[in-house]
């Protein structure tokens, strides 16, 4: 007889920045038996999978596919897949995420130079536009939503720019994609990342992706090089691909009708990703992005009705990430350990020099729900008196119904107008 019980987790409403809660459906899709990867059935979800990709992305690339593994999965396959030693790379930073894309691309020997601006700032796109004409760099990276910062980049003028110089423009949407409008293609964006674990509200694993025809192009030249060099047992090349497993040159192959058989497909997590999209797919992105501001709105309304301070620059905000600053006198994981406790809500500090001084509260997918901000709102007000915080009592939740009910009275004028 086992010492271990089953698995029992406590149900919990979770409002970081991620993960978030999955979708019922999700869970129930991931129940559905494993295939084949190479099953007619299964490689039709395949081909279903980047067609829905490419909806969400708003993209006409014929390249949409996930990468087996977390969102950052997905980032370094992106940049190990075009990086070769040597290579300039422009790395803004404006959050702890900007780092990280620092450190991939240094591992695999570009010469990277780095932009920084203020956690809780954003770039103006021209401070970045005049450091490409100085840099020449091959490719710009940057984060589109910091969620370390709740921040989000205007990327129009630098995805203008980097097409002009012939500059490739790698974006981080891990955080924005599936709650926030990015559309890829109208935006010059040659490769983006996106994460399961967030705004889409699938368990974290899959790192979905999409690239135009100039990333393609260098992927094919660095194949072809490859080849040749295996023909002729030649010394390594820096023009070879250092990665075999995020190598996407043979994830295309795999991922197309050639159905190269690189590595043993994440069945479920597949299922859960299809089922994922079609979800939001059948809300509608304009409905989704909708809900998520309205949402947003709601929780912004509620939080200063309580007395409390956003951190950073609103106009820049993150729709699906709120930043509060902890007030003075208060201890911000005590008051995060009774939300866990006591009313089974999870939300976030931040990292670095932000640890402590704010709460960054996600809104994303499955929780970014009223009957959550609602819940999220009255915890945390109970939660500040208990630790001695003077709040306004009872107006935050007040506050954020006023928004829905503002939001009720708008739709009903607009179905009068649109009946008439």
């Amino acid at each position: 007889m086992t010492k271990y019980k089953d698995l029992n987790v406590p149900h919990r409403t979770i409002m970081t920045p991620g993960p978030v809660e999955v979708d019922p459906r999700v869970l129930r899709a991931m129940a559905t038996p494993i295939l084949g990867q190479f099953d007619p059935a299964f490689t039709n979800i395949m081909n279903e999978t980047m067609e829905m990709l490419r909806s969400l992305f708003q993209t006409e690339n014929k390249w949409a596919y996930p990468i087996d593994g977390t969102s950052r999965s997905g980032i370094e396959a992106v940049l190990c897949s075009i990086i070769t030693p040597g290579d300039r790379v422009l790395v803004p930073i404006f959050g702890r995420f900007g780092y990280l894309l620092t450190e991939i691309c240094q591992r695999y020997g570009a010469e990277v130079t780095t932009l920084e601006a203020p956690w809780g700032e954003v770039f103006d796109p021209e401070v970045i536009i005049n450091k490409i004409h100085e840099v020449s760099p091959k490719i710009v990276a940057i984060v589109h939503a910091e969620t370390s910062t709740g921040c989000m980049q205007p990327l129009k003028e630098i995805g203008e720019a980097c097409r002009n110089a012939d500059v490739l423009l790698i974006v981080d949407a891990v955080a924005s994609i599936g709650g926030v409008d990015l559309k890829v293609d109208e935006l010059k964006l040659d490769a983006v990342i996106g994460g399961t674990q967030k705004c889409l509200s699938i368990p974290s694993g899959l790192a979905p992706i999409t690239y135009n025809h100039r990333i393609e192009e260098i992927l094919l030249k660095r194949k072809s090089i490859e080849l040749g060099l295996r023909s002729f047992q030649s010394e390594p090349s820096n023009d070879r691909i250092i990665s075999n497993y995020f190598d996407l040159a043979q994830l295309q192959d795999y991922w197309s009708p050639v159905r190269l058989n690189h590595h043993t497909e994440a069945t479920s997590m597949q299922y859960a990703l299809r089922e994922g999209l079609r979800i939001v797919l059948e809300e509608g992105l304009e409905n989704r992005f909708a809900r998520h501001k309205l949402n947003e709105r709601a929780l912004v309304a509620g939080i200063k009705a309580m007395g409390l301070h956003l951190f950073g620059d609103e106009k820049h905000k993150l729709p699906v990430v709120t930043c509060i600053e902890v007030p003075n006198g208060i201890d911000s994981d005590e008051v995060r350990s009774m939300l866990l406790e006591d009313f089974e809500i999870e939300i976030a500090s931040s990292f670095g020099p932000l640890h402590g001084k704010i709460w960054r509260i996600g809104t994303m997918g499955y929780s970014s729900r009223k009957k959550n901000i609602l819940h999220v709102l009255a915890a945390l007000e109970a939660t500040l008196i208990r630790k001695g915080f003077n709040v306004n009592k009872g107006e935050s939740v007040q506050a954020a119904m006023n928004v829905y009910d503002e939001n009720k009275q708008q739709q009903n004028i607009e179905t009068v107008v649109i009946g008439s």
